[in-house]
């Protein structure tokens, strides 16, 4: 008897959907006429005119009005479903979804177009102890690999060259312009749509490791199923590395309900993280930023006060006009990994650190590794 997916079990799935473009699109359609009861979408960008090719769910008037991706596709999925539950999150993977969110889902599908995106959402499903389903696309190939914790890491099947050019990206925008020159019309839309079906197919599957167990259906971890749409054909690549050693896919275990907020001061959160541990001291650590107060100019020492995460000194840097062109290597930025007691800014808060909501904090308690997870207010 052939397998079918239950439908009980797709209701009540949770998926987080990473990425809204083209791959975004399909992926996010599938799961909705699948009957997944409950999705989180996160992107930080706006609908433009060069969407409208490829992106199902995307009309003129979203670009017109340069809405946000993730406002426009909520609106287009509860069209489709009305009883569907789903939450938005408009920032960056790096850097704006909390683990502790990460940590409630089922399986978490990546539709990004860079290396670091991808590794970002590796890092998170692995200390979470989620499997996450890749797809990427590029003119009429694609390409779709399932990782999961203990079995297959992308950080891992990187290798030590990939991770040096995680930074190079070829977006979907991209892909486009270079075939609107050569006049030749995208073909996004079509490898989207076969990629993002093979995508869902296997987040279902994921959704039933006791089938995958018994053998009833085959999941793709440690594969790579690989599409050739010029030539029409497909085949499955052996695409699996786990290296114990690897600091990326450390789990995060166990993960303790804190009591603690973002909104709390820097200085609450240290006191009532002693409380709650019986320590003597408390270091938090920022895993995935640092925290800068100042940058100062080499040539001079002239200090600038920026006072933000990490991410966001770049930013600050091109608002000012006199560090607006220096190179990075003009400039020196005095950061900050580690917080505990004697940190100089005691009374920010945990969201001004640059900290999410629904996050899981790596705090040092006596010596002790501890994972607290902290919530919104």
């Amino acid at each position: 008897m052939s397998y079918v997916f239950e439908q009980q079990r797709i209701s009540s799935a949770r998926v987080m959907v990473v990425g809204c473009g083209a791959l975004g699109n399909e992926v996010l359609k599938n799961l909705v006429l699948m009957g997944v009861g409950h999705i989180v979408v996160v992107d930080f960008d706006i609908v433009e005119m060069g969407n409208l090719s490829r992106s199902v769910l995307f009309n003129r008037g979203d670009a017109e009005a340069r809405r946000l991706k993730v406002e426009v596709v909520a609106e287009r999925l509860r069209t489709m479903n009305p009883a569907i539950e789903v939450q938005t999150i408009c920032g960056d993977i790096a850097y704006d979804v909390g683990l502790g969110l990460i940590r409630r889902m089922d399986v978490v599908i990546g539709c990004v177009d860079s290396r670091w995106a991808r590794y970002c959402i590796n890092r998170l499903c692995m200390r979470a102890g989620i499997p996450w389903v890749d797809g990427g696309i590029e003119e009429l190939e694609g390409t779709v690999r399932v990782f999961a914790p203990g079995r297959n890491c992308y950080a891992c099947n990187l290798g030590p060259e990939g991770l040096k050019d995680m930074a190079r990206r070829m977006p979907c925008a991209g892909i486009i312009r270079r075939q609107e020159a050569a006049g030749a019309a995208p073909t996004t839309s079509i490898v989207a749509s076969v990629i993002g079906a093979v995508q869902v197919q296997e987040t279902m599957k994921l959704l039933d490791q006791k089938a995958i167990e018994r053998g009833d259906v085959t999941s793709l971890c440690g594969k790579m199923f690989y599409y050739d749409g010029q030539h029409l054909s497909s085949r499955l690549l052996d695409f699996r590395a786990y290296d114990d050693d690897c600091a990326v896919h450390e789990r995060w275990s166990p993960v303790l309900r804190s009591g603690l907020s973002v909104g709390m001061t820097v200085s609450e959160a240290l006191s009532d993280g002693c409380r709650l541990l019986g320590a003597g001291q408390l270091e938090l650590c920022l895993e995935n930023d640092c925290f800068v107060d100042y940058v100062v100019e080499r040539s001079n020492d002239c200090r600038t006060v920026v006072m933000c995460p990490g991410r966001d000194v770049e930013r600050h840097i091109e608002t000012d006009s006199k560090l607006r062109g220096l190179p990075n290597s003009a400039l020196y930025q005095h950061e900050y990994r580690e917080i505990d007691s004697t940190f100089p800014y005691l009374e920010m808060t945990l969201a001004q650190l640059g900290i999410p909501v629904h996050d899981v904090l790596h705090v040092v308690a006596d010596s002790k590794d501890y994972y607290l997870e902290v919530d919104v207010a």
